[in-house]
């Protein structure tokens, strides 16, 4: 799974610190990694109770397969993990 957000200065701190006990950090608001149902449902739940609703967003990409989704890096990686997608 990808997950992306934008959100306000503000908020952004605790975004950080929620996303980082679910998933992996990779480049600034976007993290990866494998989470279950629950875990996801629960993650959404408590992002949703930080966030502006009016004014930020979460953005979740899903793959049942990970032969289905292949990840490609130009540039410089900015948070490697090796047993990541």
């Amino acid at each position: 799974m990808i997950l992306v957000y934008d959100c306000g200065e503000k908020p952004v701190g605790k975004m950080l610190k929620l996303r980082g006990r679910y998933l992996h950090w990779i480049q600034n608001s976007v993290f990866e990694g494998e989470i279950t149902e629950v875990k996801l449902m629960e993650l959404v739940s408590k992002a949703s109770k930080i966030m502006d609703l009016e004014e930020d967003s979460l953005i979740v990409f899903k793959s049942r397969d990970q032969k289905w989704l292949e990840k490609e890096i130009v540039g410089k990686e900015k948070n490697a993990m090796e047993n990541i997608l």
